[in-house]
């Protein structure tokens, strides 16, 4: 198939997925597709994406999450490990006890990545974080990380808690700040920085429009 045998629709669909991948490096999910470019339900958008598929104009890969990618892409798939609280510290597994399987996983362009083999995903939930554009249902992307410098966000496990949380870390006279990006939360004073362990250090965040309404809070 020739881009002139494309329906306007799909022309569309498929510029569309090209400037997303462009700017963000990742492609546009399904509903956003849907919202941009007028359709009316998720099944005429995965008609019109198989077509461009078969026309050659894209992959889509079904086991990642914004798998589809302009055929000329080099992507990397980053496994998604589970949830971390940018809030209140919530107690749920820490990053080193996977919650996802293998086949969970982000596609991401190779080009916006670190090169570290390491590098894994975790979903956000909470608002503490949305003064550094990290809402409720994003996904953040950290390179593994035992220490890490004044001003710089985390995923951080409380051993005396044992409870999560993503914030941005300072140490100061001998006692860590976990700090906020939210002018309504506290920053969480740690007197005893034994206490603090580093899991993770935050490389890149991957928006996601449509917002999730979560179920009851994970346990321990």
């Amino acid at each position: 198939m020739n881009q002139g045998n494309l329906t306007p629709r799909q022309a569309e669909m498929k510029k569309y997925i090209e400037d997303y991948f462009a700017d963000h490096g990742y492609a546009p999910s399904y509903r956003e597709i849907m919202k941009k470019v007028g359709i009316p339900s998720l099944s005429v958008v995965r008609y019109n994406l198989e077509r461009l598929q078969r026309g050659g104009f894209l992959e889509r890969d079904p086991g990642v999450a914004r798998g589809i990618r302009p055929r000329s892409a080099q992507l990397r798939p980053i496994r998604v490990w589970g949830y971390i609280a940018a809030g209140e510290p919530t107690p749920v597994p820490g990053v080193s006890d996977p919650l996802f399987g293998p086949d969970e996983a982000l596609a991401i362009s190779r080009d916006l990545l670190p090169r570290d083999r390491d590098l894994f995903a975790l979903i956000v939930r909470g608002d503490s974080m949305i003064d550094a554009m990290v809402h409720d249902g994003d996904y953040v992307i950290l390179k593994p990380e035992q220490q890490a410098r004044n001003g710089e966000m985390v995923a951080v496990w409380l051993r005396d808690r044992e409870e999560t949380t993503l914030k941005y870390f300072f140490y100061e006279n001998g006692r860590v700040r976990l700090q906020p990006a939210n002018p309504s939360m506290t920053p969480i004073l740690i007197d005893n920085p034994e206490n603090v362990e580093i899991r993770g250090r935050v490389v890149m965040v991957v928006r996601q429009l449509e917002r999730p309404r979560w179920p009851s809070p994970l346990s321990g």
